[in-house]
């Protein structure tokens, strides 16, 4: 093999600079605070032929050594970047990447090559090429980012909340009725990844054998229903619990409107009962995010669990724990606001692989049995937040 030209090596070096910083500016690294290399699939279009462009009037052999060259650049950088900010250099990521890359390098070489057809042509292909390959590019992302979900004959999550999740447009009852039903898109995203149950009342209203309690900052509860939700925990029932000790959840009414969601935790004689107390969020605290089981969470003015049994695992600076009481199991985080959905909505209508957060995926891990984000084929790599 010839040792590389230096227009070779200019042009590799120039589109793999290209690629990298589109991908942490347009492909949604920089603001999603992840350095997945696969972010970059979608847009290989532009850089690749830019340099069959550049490369047009060299031998075969030459433009092969050029493209190699750019995707080693790509790869090599992508994967030190990934280490260096991650931990994780994402090899599944670099795998699709670096074979993307390759493709996108053939095809955009061909469409410069057709010197059979003219100019005109060859730009309105080279046009259609950025424009499929884009679409192309998001559409597999996101079905390798899907996490798989629960089955339709799973047990149903009940669910008990104070937040305005349900007819979330608010207005008068007359309104409502009229434009049916409009569910927060938390509950949205819920019920797809499995069937779910929301309930005004537990009393009679438990949690089915095998099923799931959640509850998501609920109203004041009667002492028999605390006593349903320990006795269903304690004789091998799952629950996740939300509690905040100050919900930053948006009011829509005037200020002491009790349909507006708890300010804050009405569960304090459930937790006492467990041994638990939440704190309240550090002074001038606001968004955090919290890395739990390698899911990254978005906390908006996060409690903090000050006492924990000894059956329980802090997480996260004790904003999140995981309790064994009894036969049974609750996952507890000291924050209601990580369901609001600025914190964890995609960048665009339904693309996994444009999330903020992986707060649904894990609250659905532990809803279902079945729906576990690991499964997916992709997961996000996300940069670590900094120490202090």
């Amino acid at each position: 093999m010839t040792p590389p030209t230096r227009r070779s090596l200019l042009g590799a070096l120039a589109t793999a600079t290209l690629v990298l910083l589109l991908a942490w500016a347009a492909g949604g690294q920089a603001l999603l605070g992840r350095i997945d290399p696969a972010l970059a699939v979608p847009l290989l279009a532009l850089p690749m032929l830019l340099l069959a462009g550049w490369q047009r009037a060299a031998p075969a052999p030459v433009r092969r050594q050029a493209l190699l060259l750019a995707l080693a650049a790509i790869l090599l950088t992508q994967v030190a970047l990934a280490l260096a900010l991650a931990g994780s250099a994402g090899w599944a990521q670099i795998a699709l990447t670096g074979a993307a890359g390759a493709a996108a390098g053939w095809l955009a070489d061909r469409i410069v090559q057709a010197q059979r057809f003219s100019r005109g042509v060859r730009l309105l292909v080279a046009a259609a090429m950025l424009v499929g390959w884009f679409a192309a590019g998001h559409g597999l992302l996101a079905a390798l980012y899907r996490p798989v979900a629960a089955s339709a004959a799973a047990p149903a999550v009940t669910m008990l909340t104070g937040l305005p999740l349900r007819w979330a447009d608010g207005g008068d009852i007359a309104g409502m009725i009229a434009r049916g039903a409009s569910d927060d898109p938390a509950l949205a995203r819920l019920a797809a990844a499995g069937p779910v149950r929301l309930v005004d009342s537990l009393v009679d209203n438990v949690p089915p054998r095998g099923g799931t309690l959640l509850l998501a900052h609920p109203r004041a509860l009667a002492p028999q229903e605390l006593v349903a939700i320990d006795a269903f925990v304690r004789g091998g029932g799952r629950a996740v619990v939300l509690a905040d000790a100050l919900s930053g959840w948006p009011a829509r009414h005037p200020l002491g409107d009790p349909r507006n969601p708890p300010v804050t935790s009405l569960l304090t004689p459930l937790l006492d009962h467990w041994g638990i107390t939440l704190g309240a969020a550090r002074e001038g605290e606001g968004q955090a995010a919290a890395d739990v089981e390698g899911a990254r969470l978005h906390l908006f003015s996060a409690g903090r669990f000050t006492a924990l049994p000894p059956t329980c695992r802090a997480f996260a600076d004790r904003r999140v724990a995981h309790c064994r009481i009894g036969a049974g199991e609750a996952w507890l985080v000291g924050d209601a606001d990580l369901l609001f959905a600025p914190l964890w909505r995609p960048l665009a209508g339904d693309t996994p692989h444009l999330r903020r957060a992986d707060t649904m995926e894990w609250l659905a891990a532990h809803l279902w049995d079945g729906a576990d984000d690991r499964a997916a084929w992709l997961r996000p790599l996300w940069i670590r937040p900094r120490a202090g």
